[in-house]
Formats: structure tokens, sequence, C-alpha cells
């Protein structure tokens, strides 16, 4: 899956988080992408089966779906705990992490969480 189809469905996670029910709207609103845009990526989520849209516009995980976004927003947590405890500022760690977690191999990134766990600096997903 390319980048910006995971960024997406991080987006709806952290959104669901939220809020009981997603649209696409909130969607836009939450990444500041135009409506075209969302459309076009939710339409290529759909073909792709990791989402379905309801009659009323409800975005929906499928199983699919949810465990891409759930590895990509532990891989965001995780390193963002990293980066803050390297010294990095929060807002700068936030930024970088969201770079490095489309890119980093699992190798990498389990070597990462074990070292964090080691020297208690884990950040479990929220889920």
């Amino acid at each position: 899956m390319h980048e910006s189809g995971e960024m997406y469905l991080e987006t709806i996670l952290v959104l669901k988080e939220r809020h009981e029910a997603v649209r696409s709207i909130d969607v836009a609103a939450e990444m500041n992408v135009s409506k075209a845009s969302v459309s076009r990526a939710l339409g290529k989520l759909r073909e792709e089966k990791c989402i379905t849209v309801d009659e009323n516009g409800h975005i929906n995980f499928t199983d699919k779906g949810r465990s891409i976004a759930e590895e990509i927003y532990e891989r965001h947590l995780v390193l963002s705990s990293l980066l803050v405890s390297l010294g990095v500022d929060e807002e700068t760690a936030t930024a970088d992490a969201c770079k490095i977690e489309h890119d980093i191999s699992a190798k990498s990134f389990e070597a990462i969480k074990a070292s964090l766990k080691r020297h208690g600096e884990y950040v479990k997903n929220s889920k």
C-alpha cells in the first residue's frame, strides 16, 4: 500500500477514537485536504478492501483496513516516543515519526520496540 493510503487509514483510526462516526468531510478537515482528494483516496481504499462506506456516508474498516491502520498508528506512537526520549521536542518528534513510520522495515521497528521496552519507555498502542 502507498504511503498516502496508510495516512488516510491512520487518520480514520484516530478520528474513530474521537468520534463514533467518521465521514469523508471529517477526514478532509483533519488532513487539511480537499473533499475531492478524500473521495479519490477512499475509492482506492474501498477497491483495496480496506474500508466500506455505508448509506449515511460513515466510513468503516474491514479487518484488513483496521489491521493496517493500527500497525501504522503503533509505529507513529512508538517512533514519536523514541524521538522524544532522545531529546527531540514533541512537535518535531511527531512530524518526523509521521515521515519515518511509512518507510521503516518491520525488522528495524521491532528492534526499536524491544529497545524501548527494555528501557521502560515503550508506548503501547492506545487501543
